[in-house]
C-alpha cells in the first residue's frame, strides 16, 4: 500500500475556511466520529438541530460530529463556504467542524469518501452515497463502525447505540 494513507484520519482535506487539516487533526484525535454530507437546502437540512445536539452533548466523552458540504443532490449546496459557514451557524448554530464542499460520488469523489463508500450499511450495502446527510460512524483508529443512509435521523436508536458501543474505542 505504498503511497497510500495509513488511515482515513490522515487523508488531507480542507476546513471550510480553507485550511489544510485532516479528520486525525489535534482536536480530533482519538474521537469517534460522526462524518456527515450535508447541505443547506435539502429536506433533511434540519438534522443539523440533531447533530448540534449530539456533538454538543457527546463532545466531552470523546464524540464530534465532523461535516463536508455536498452539492451533488439536487443542487443543494449551491453556497460558497462562506455563506455555508454563515448558514448554518445563524441557522442551526452549528459548532462542530466543517470542510470543504466536496464530491462523495462519481470520478471527483474525494478521497475520504472514496473510503467510506467501500463500507456496507445495515442491509449489507456498500458504493455510492444515495444522498444529502448520509453518515458514518469512525472510531478513533480510523476504521468505519457503522453507516446510516439519509433519512436516519441524527438521535435514532441504532445510531446512539452504535455511538455509545464506540465511545472511547
Amino acid at each position: 500500500m505504498y503511497g497510500r494513507p495509513v488511515s482515513i484520519r490522515d487523508i488531507p482535506v480542507k476546513t471550510l475556511s480553507g485550511e489544510e487539516s485532516s479528520l486525525g487533526r489535534s482536536d480530533l484525535a482519538g474521537k469517534t466520529l460522526l462524518v456527515v454530507n450535508v447541505a443547506s437546502k435539502c429536506g433533511l437540512t434540519p438534522q443539523y438541530t440533531a447533530l448540534e445536539a449530539l456533538h454538543e452533548r457527546l463532545a466531552p466523552r470523546g464524540f464530534a460530529v465532523v461535516g463536508f458540504p455536498c452539492n451533488q443532490f439536487g443542487g443543494q449546496e449551491p453556497g460558497s463556504s462562506e455563506e455555508i459557514a454563515e448558514f448554518c451557524s445563524a441557522t442551526y448554530g452549528v459548532t462542530f467542524p466543517m470542510f470543504e464542499k466536496v464530491e462523495v460520488n462519481g470520478a471527483g469523489r474525494h478521497p475520504v469518501y472514496d473510503e467510506l463508500t467501500t463500507v456496507a450499511d445495515a442491509d449489507g450495502e456498500a458504493g455510492d452515497i444515495q444522498w444529502n446527510f448520509e453518515k458514518f460512524l469512525v472510531r478513533a483508529d480510523g476504521s468505519v463502525a457503522a453507516r446510516f443512509r439519509p433519512r436516519t435521523v441524527p438521535d435514532a436508536p441504532e445510531v446512539l447505540a452504535a455511538i455509545e458501543e464506540n465511545l472511547g474505542a
